[in-house]
């Protein structure tokens, strides 16, 4: 048990923690969303075509993000010793939308390298306990001394309204503080300015009859981070972080380029030895009595322009290379693709007639990338388990669920014609159906129905099944030749 003291502290390092952390992941989300601060190659620039710019992005970091997430799905959940995903455990990620809500989970992961699960009973519901994927913004996890799992405590902040709430999580019970919202400012009297530190101190928050703290009936901290390339020692690194650098390239290359279509992109034309034409002035009685220079716009608009002089002559330029700006952004993005290990038919859209196999190898590399998201992601899904099965009271599952293990789709995508091919070879070679059937992408509750409906069809008609398993297909059972033992009569022999 801890004391207030002890959980303002551990508050009050897990804010600053969080603090830190917010830096980058508001910066990610940023690039993430397209808003991109433009990066000047030379100060000239930004100062005569800086704001020109100034809203402009080709945004390649959300195809970069999204392309792993896409491919991530969970299908199911399966304990140790177990042969069949479990329905229960099923039942509780559906009701709570998580089918929806992991896709939110596992893109903030990508691009701020962590997310976080909570998982928490409902009093009004002891068979559904509440299952949340939480932003990295609001919520860190503090763990033992030399480990990278075991949880000592979690804390999650958010703001609403104009307050600011706390709820920090420990094995043994949970704490819940608030305190007003104050915006920083710094023209504030330093009067003032030690009234705002003394309101932004966390205080117990009022709960009613419910006691804070109150008991945690889980044993542990009942929050999960999901980690992105997590490392040995550092901290986990996200997939926005080291696209970044190539974006702002991209981002300078088209402002160089429109600025060069908008100065340069037609041939240019200049008068030499010639002064600027003038039109005379005349007064009542048609004197000259001074001169005007000619409205050059007018000319530009009539196209006609009249110099004297025996030296006038027209000299002209071509017009800009424009393809060179572009060929530089294509190389670009090349690299981005290759650093990323995104297929470069996501990022520059060109689609030759290529075979079936040579896309796939093209997407080889996010194959793999999805891959390795599953097995960090996997570890946290698989605890997030194991918390619900203990927010059930279920500790025997819970301790079978810590081995079990996560089912995901499949990350290759394959037309259906391919698949079934490659799921027909496996089965002629002994595999069973209910694995076929999850290979082939549905869900632990699909397979299950489309079992059912196989028996329906075998108790209505036990023969044409028969020929089915003979034939290898569904079609109506083959005809007997005269005088020839039917291949019905030698399985009843």
């Amino acid at each position: 048990m801890a004391t207030i003291e002890q959980a303002l502290h551990l508050v009050q390092l897990l804010e600053a923690e969080l603090s830190q952390r917010g830096i980058a992941i508001a910066r990610h989300n940023a690039y993430y969303q397209g808003r991109h601060p433009l990066k000047f190659a030379s100060e000239e620039f930004a100062k005569f075509h800086g704001d020109r710019y100034r809203e402009f992005s080709d945004n390649w970091v959300q195809v970069v993000g999204d392309s792993p997430v896409e491919r991530m799905t969970v299908t199911g959940f399966q304990a140790s010793g177990d042969t069949s995903a479990d329905q229960e455990l099923w039942k509780v990620w559906q009701v709570n939308g998580l089918d929806a809500d992991s896709q939110l989970g596992f893109l903030g992961s990508v691009v701020n390298a962590r997310s976080f699960v909570l998982v928490w009973g409902d009093p009004d519901d002891e068979d559904i306990p509440i299952v949340t994927f939480e932003d990295p913004g609001q919520c860190v996890i503090a763990y033992e001394p030399g480990s990278r799992r075991l949880r000592r405590a979690a804390l999650k902040r958010w703001q609403d309204g104009d307050e600011d709430y706390a709820t920090l999580y420990l094995p043994d019970e949970v704490w819940k503080f608030c305190r007003p919202h104050l915006v920083q400012s710094t023209d504030k009297s330093p009067q003032m300015s030690d009234v705002d530190e003394a309101l932004k101190r966390w205080r117990p928050r009022d709960m009613g009859s419910e006691p804070n703290p109150q008991p945690n009936p889980m044993g542990v901290v009942p929050m999960v981070e999901l980690p992105n390339k997590p490392s040995l020692a550092a901290d986990p690194i996200s997939d926005v972080h080291g696209v970044i650098a190539m974006q702002d390239a991209i981002n300078l290359l088209w402002a160089q380029l429109f600025t060069a279509s908008d100065y340069a992109s037609f041939p240019q034309r200049v008068i030499m030895g010639a002064e600027r034409p003038v039109l005379p002035v005349l007064n009542e009685k048609g004197e000259v009595i001074a001169t005007r220079p000619v409205d050059i716009e007018k000319f530009a608009v009539d196209r006609v322009m009249m110099f004297n002089g025996k030296d006038v002559h027209i000299g002209e330029w071509q017009a800009a290379n424009l393809t060179m700006y572009t060929s530089l952004i294509e190389v670009a993005v090349g690299h981005l693709a290759a650093q990323t290990r995104t297929p470069q038919h996501y990022l520059v859209g060109k689609m030759a007639n290529l075979a079936e196999g040579a896309l796939l190898a093209a997407e080889t590399g996010l194959v793999k990338r999805v891959e390795e998201k599953q097995i960090w992601s996997g570890q946290g899904l698989r605890e997030m388990a194991r918390l619900i099965a203990l927010a059930r009271g279920e500790k025997d599952k819970a301790k079978a669920l810590r081995s079990g293990r996560v089912l995901w789709k499949d990350a290759e995508s394959r037309s259906h014609a391919q698949l079934s091919d490659a799921l027909l070879k496996l089965k002629q070679i002994g595999f069973p159906f209910e694995w076929l059937a999850l290979r082939y992408g549905l869900t632990p509750t699909e397979v299950a129905d489309v079992i059912a409906m196989r028996e329906r069809e075998v108790e209505m008609d036990p023969v044409s099944e028969i020929t089915r398993q003979l034939t290898g297909t569904a079609g109506p059972a083959p005809q007997e030749e005269p005088g020839e033992e039917s291949a019905l009569e030698e399985v009843a022999v």
